[in-house]
């Protein structure tokens, strides 16, 4: 009987590679026939692993999910960058490669993710996610997340609404 070694840590630069593959496969799979392909594409290659390098090496917060030697998915996170809605905190991105989606492993990484942003003193959070991805806006509600705004985003012909989920401590 073997054991698989499931922790969540904080990304190093020697993950940029590991991370960028994550990236890839979660946004390939989340946002295929939402983002139009063109623009998708263009989303995608700008987070390569020289773009997760700097983001790491310069301190962003990103957390990582790692299933034994695997990188399973991550989340980045701060302090909240929309001014008009009062919420300290935010997380920017909460992703997990196709295979280990549905499973519980997103739920574990906000925690923690939610758990690191209310020792650093920002209790309340808030997530944006696109409405017609409709997993995550169904995983947000699952987790408790209350839709407090709505706003739109260009993704090069296309406009697509998106909703703002928020938590209280």
């Amino acid at each position: 009987m073997s054991t698989t070694l499931i922790e969540i840590r904080r990304a190093r630069p020697s993950d940029a590679s590991d991370v960028a593959v994550a990236h890839d496969e979660a946004w390939r799979a989340a946002y295929r026939g939402v983002i139009p392909g063109p623009e998708l594409e263009k989303l995608i290659n700008r987070r390569g692993p020289d773009w997760w390098h700097s983001a790491i090496r310069k301190g962003s917060r990103i957390a990582l999910m790692q299933f034994g030697d695997t990188i399973a998915g991550y989340a980045n996170y701060g302090r909240n960058r929309a001014r008009s809605l009062y919420y300290e905190g935010e997380i920017y991105e909460l992703y997990l490669k196709p295979e280990f989606q549905g499973l519980g492993f997103g739920r574990r990484l906000f925690t923690a993710a939610r758990r690191d942003l209310a020792q650093s003193g920002l209790k309340s959070l808030v997530i944006w996610a696109l409405s017609d991805n409709e997993p995550a806006v169904e995983f947000y509600r699952a987790l408790g997340g209350r839709a407090v705004a709505r706003s739109s985003e260009r993704f090069g012909t296309r406009v697509l609404d998106k909703v703002a989920f928020a938590w209280q401590s």
